[in-house]
């Protein structure tokens, strides 16, 4: 298997069917229950859960070809979330509360798996053993963003040596205003900035939110006007105030993330950084990118099905 052959491949989010076709179209052949290519290796950004159908098929598929082989896959920020859900804090709660918010976002989960079952336990395990980010030398990949300084922290208090969250550092990582808290949230869900003068507006589940996400691949985009993300066609009512710059990706090494529910036809977001995540939970497309050694990304390489 050539190691500098990657078809990464963008948020599921329990699309098994699409996820099927996905890897039929890029050339993979099921065999003994996993699929597999004959020259390539897939490469999974995370967010395999919450919100599809099928969530319980993806959770088989994607571990069936990591144990394989034929697979490497990373952890997404559900899987993140997941894992905190039903870790108990040691306060008679859990790391991530049983609100109604949380509670909505994790039904599908819960309700196809079963809370407690053996399927659940063993998806549990297997979330915990998903590395937060991989470097595989001359490509990169990270559900949210890739920052070295994030990185550094978690790694030094919460990863073990395979990148993986060891017990005591899920908890770091979910302990409120802490620094390692402050990484994972960069790495898994990406960075924010506090809207300026008091501004807000609702997300894609009608949250109303106080801080923007950043387009940290974007080195051009400096102030709130060009930088925030989510605002859905309202990023002109923003100020030219400046955002926090220390978050761009100005590294020649290719990374390619999700995360961010992109929409439209796949494109790519820089020749260096790109989103695999084309929203096929709201009924878009599973996105991969073929990478076969470039150093500067094309869109050429982009392969996607509809949801």
């Amino acid at each position: 298997m050539l190691s500098s052959h990657y078809d990464v491949i963008g948020d599921i989010h329990g699309h098994a069917d699409a996820l099927h076709r996905l890897l039929a179209k890029l050339g993979y052949r099921e065999h003994g229950g996993a699929y597999a290519h004959a020259s390539r290796r897939a490469v999974f950004l995370g967010d395999f859960i919450d919100r599809g159908p099928d969530q319980a098929e993806v959770i088989r598929l994607v571990r069936a070809m990591a144990a394989t082989g034929s697979a490497l896959a990373i952890m997404g920020n559900h899987e993140f979330n997941a894992l905190g859900w039903a870790t108990p804090d040691g306060e008679g709660s859990f790391l991530r509360p049983h609100t109604q918010k949380n509670e909505k976002q994790h039904a599908a989960f819960l309700a196809q798996i079963g809370p407690g079952s053996l399927a659940h336990r063993e998806a549990l395990t297997w979330f915990a053993s998903l590395p937060v980010w991989l470097d595989l030398g001359s490509i990169r990949v990270v559900h949210a963003c890739w920052h070295g300084a994030s990185q550094v922290r978690l790694a030094s208090a919460c990863l073990d040596r395979s990148g993986c969250f060891h017990e005591e550092g899920l908890h770091k990582a979910y302990r409120a205003g802490t620094p390692e808290q402050a990484a994972a949230d960069v790495l898994l869900k990406g960075p924010e900035a506090q809207l300026p003068g008091g501004q807000s507006f609702h997300d894609k589940d009608g949250h109303r939110r106080h801080e923007a996400r950043l387009r940290w691949w974007d080195s051009g985009a400096t102030t709130f006007r060009l930088a925030a993300l989510g605002l859905e066609g309202r990023e002109a009512e923003l100020p030219d105030d400046p955002v926090p710059v220390d978050y761009h990706y100005q590294e020649p090494i290719p990374v390619m993330f999700g995360h961010y529910w992109m929409a439209g036809r796949p494109h790519l977001l820089s020749p260096t950084a790109s989103c695999l995540d084309f929203s096929v939970a709201k009924g878009g497309v599973l996105t991969a990118y073929r990478w076969s050694g470039e150093a500067v990304l094309s869109s050429d390489n982009l392969v996607w099905v509809v949801a």
